[in-house]
């Protein structure tokens, strides 16, 4: 791919989330290796706080260690893995991703507040579900790695977008057989939010 051919954030649709100021804490910004593609590691801020004095505030809760590519031929988010806090965010997840997500994309959310034992499949609209899995102690990267069975080993020596390419094409091929579960029942049956830091040494 030479310097022309280059995907600017600006022609995707993390350019339009960008412009909202919703990209946040990024880990990695910039074009992959597949051609048309450009990733995107951090968080998505879904719900801002009220600014005060033009002071710019953290959001009041966001889509964490996101892992995601976008694609300007369809102009869609075509696989993104990432970390609510609560189930509960589900809903603002599907609102402000909607523009961007592709019946036959992979979502898949690690969620704080479900029981461990349990793996969803939930609608994000009529046409898009996503997969939501338990996640205390870990980390998205981890379970994700874990989840399309990459040995961390594997990707070592790769470059940051090397690293997320692979782990997005494996994604992309993930299916899965688990629970159908509505957005209601999945709130009906949320968990209190568990403290992140508990067992944390200090």
């Amino acid at each position: 791919m030479t310097t022309i051919d280059l995907v600017r954030l600006e022609d995707t649709a993390f350019g339009k989330l960008d412009a909202e100021g919703r990209l946040l804490n990024a880990v990695l910004k910039e074009p992959m290796p597949a051609a048309g593609r450009f990733g995107f590691r951090g968080d998505i801020a879904l719900k801002f706080q009220e600014a005060v004095a033009d002071e710019k505030r953290p959001p009041e809760y966001a889509i964490e260690q996101v892992l995601a590519v976008a694609d300007t031929v369809t102009g869609t988010i075509p696989v993104l893995a990432g970390y609510l806090h609560s189930f509960a965010y589900l809903k603002d997840a599907a609102e402000v991703l909607a523009p961007y997500l592709a019946p036959t994309g992979t979502y898949v959310f690690f969620v704080n507040n479900i029981d461990f034992l349990k793996k969803y499949r939930v609608p994000l609209s009529a046409e898009v579900s996503a997969t939501v899995l338990p996640l205390d102690e870990s980390t998205v990267w981890k379970e994700t790695l874990e989840l399309v069975s990459i040995d961390k080993n594997d990707v070592k020596k790769l470059s940051g977008a090397g690293k997320l390419q692979k782990v997005i094409d494996q994604l992309a091929a993930f299916s899965d057989r688990y629970e159908d579960l509505t957005y209601d029942e999945g709130v009906a049956r949320m968990e209190p939010v568990r403290n992140r830091n508990a067992n944390r040494p200090v």
